[in-house]
């Protein structure tokens, strides 16, 4: 839903780290994904990736790591090494809390199969009593950044009033674990091949926003994991934008004819939706 007014000034994204967590199936690559909770203040409703905004203890650097240094991260994302190591801390943080798959291991060569025992320190997490750091070191793991890839970099369009600059990673599931959905964010969630995920959102069974429909139809061309991490990813801004044809609003991307000519602001009705 477009606000009746855009702000002015458009509000200032929040950083953001959303993964992709894929495995291999009989039928080819899967993707996990969450249906949000259809009263959530952003995307209520929508189909996506799990993800969320960047903590400021995010970017602590006493984390143990191991893996690409947050210096090559900053490199692929274009952006600062304290930001790239708080989108990297965000993007694990995350994942284990929305999805239950812990990203980390006792050591550089080993992955936690079993995170039964650290369902507590996830709770903690979500409610913000722990932070990535503490629980890292409380457990003594390290955090394996070698297990992701980066994707794409997604900006909310200037007409929203709740904006993100989301960073999306690439992240194979670790053997041994499961993803359980078992958020607060999400009213359901499964494992489902990217096709089959699209081929949904276009009979109206679910809703996606542009940056999902647009990596799931990415990821659809990668018959399996490992060709999906070998990906080489030339990684640059991509901000949508809202057009009107006639009475009706469209999101546009990058490469639309009507791209160039959408205005950055736009004086929308209550009733009109994307």
């Amino acid at each position: 839903m477009v606000p009746p007014a855009p702000p002015d000034p458009p509000v200032t994204p929040k950083d953001a780290a959303t993964v992709m967590l894929v495995r291999d199936s009989p039928d080819g690559l899967e993707v996990f994904l969450q249906r949000r909770v259809m009263g959530m203040a952003f995307a209520g409703g929508m189909t996506v990736f799990p993800g969320g905004g960047v903590d400021r203890r995010d970017a602590d650097t006493s984390v143990a790591w191991h893996g690409p240094s947050p210096a090559w991260w900053g490199s692929r994302f274009s952006c600062d090494l304290a930001l790239a190591r708080a989108l990297v801390c965000a993007a694990v943080r995350e994942t284990f809390e929305e999805s239950g798959v812990l990203l980390a291991g006792p050591d550089e060569t080993s992955v936690v199969a079993d995170v039964r025992p650290y369902a507590e320190a996830r709770a903690q997490l979500v409610n913000r009593d722990l932070s990535l750091a503490g629980f890292l070191a409380e457990a003594g793991l390290v955090l394996r950044a070698d297990l992701l890839r980066p994707w794409a970099d997604w900006v909310t369009p200037v007409e929203e009033s709740r904006r993100f600059d989301a960073k999306f990673f690439l992240a194979r599931l670790p053997e041994g674990q499961r993803a359980d959905g078992a958020t607060s964010e999400a009213q359901d969630a499964r494992w489902q091949r990217p096709g089959d995920a699209l081929d949904d959102w276009k009979a109206g069974r679910s809703g996606l926003l542009p940056p999902t429909w647009t990596t799931l139809a990415e990821l659809e061309e990668c018959p399996t994991v490992a060709d999906a991490m070998a990906r080489e990813r030339v990684i640059t801004k991509l901000m949508p934008r809202v057009a009107r044809e006639g009475d009706t609003l469209r999101i546009v991307l990058p490469g639309d004819p009507l791209y160039d000519d959408a205005p950055n602001h736009l004086d929308a009705r209550p009733d009109d939706k994307l």
